[in-house]
């Protein structure tokens, strides 16, 4: 437990420690949600477009399972990037990190790990399918110098999908909602907290939102945001169990 402990340090914590080997500025967190922006996006847009071209939209096709599946694993990943994106924002423009804030770089991998997995642990059931879908329309446009495989662009039919998928996705999305707009709001108390990056390291005391409750709300909300993911995906996929169970661990430890 003291060894997992000397790992899980940052921020205040490590600047208590006389042991910073192996550590980083804590301010590089934005590094992991960088690369966590760029690997969604690239997800997204691959198996929204394949979900696209899979089959024409009529109503008929729509209702098969395995293609109401793959909409849902776009629905998931475009879940993802509303929060990895916001993450990104919070640690650029929010948090004003201490230059003495440190990170312990096995902290730092994980976050790299963790972000590297749970976007694809969204959409684990079809990735296969997705990754030679990808490589065939790649290898068309080498050939061919063009996608004719890709059908005429409509916004309408572009979205209507989603209107198709079930109860149980849009409560999960409810889900997700109600933890991201609280983990926004205690970010922001947090991040008031410091109103520059000069201000000395002495520990104020959060007031407000879910801090009225808990000690450590945002991780609570995080948790909040992984047991919407695991909602709307039906509670179905081992991957979306396995991703809010590393969540809970990791988060229950830290705070």
């Amino acid at each position: 437990m003291i060894g997992l402990m000397g790992f899980a340090k940052r921020g205040k914590i490590m600047q208590s420690s006389s042991h910073q080997k192996f550590t980083v500025p804590q301010k590089f967190f934005g590094h992991f949600y960088v690369a966590a922006v760029a690997w969604t996006t690239v997800l997204l847009v691959t198996t929204w477009t394949y979900a696209y071209n899979m089959v024409p939209f009529t109503s008929q096709s729509t209702e098969d399972s395995h293609i109401i599946s793959v909409w849902r694993s776009v629905f998931l990943l475009l879940l993802m990037e509303v929060q990895v994106l916001r993450r990104l924002f919070e640690t650029l423009y929010v948090f004003n990190y201490s230059s003495s804030a440190r990170l312990h770089i096995f902290g730092y991998l994980t976050g790299y790990f963790f972000y590297t997995l749970a976007p694809i642990s969204l959409c684990y059931n079809h990735a296969h399918e997705v990754y030679k879908f990808s490589v065939n329309g790649v290898a068309e446009i080498l050939v061919k110098g063009n996608t004719t495989s890709v059908q005429e662009f409509y916004l309408l039919e572009f979205l209507s999908p989603f209107l198709k998928l079930g109860w149980l996705q849009w409560t999960g999305a409810a889900i997700f909602f109600w933890g991201w707009i609280h983990q926004r709001n205690c970010h922001k108390i947090l991040g008031s907290l410091r109103k520059n990056r000069t201000q000395n390291d002495s520990y104020m005391i959060p007031y407000g939102d879910w801090f009225e409750l808990v000690s450590s709300p945002h991780f609570l909300a995080e948790i909040v945001i992984y047991v919407g993911f695991v909602v709307a995906s039906g509670g179905a996929d081992l991957t979306v169990w396995l991703l809010l169970g590393f969540t809970v661990s990791n988060l229950t430890f830290a705070a």
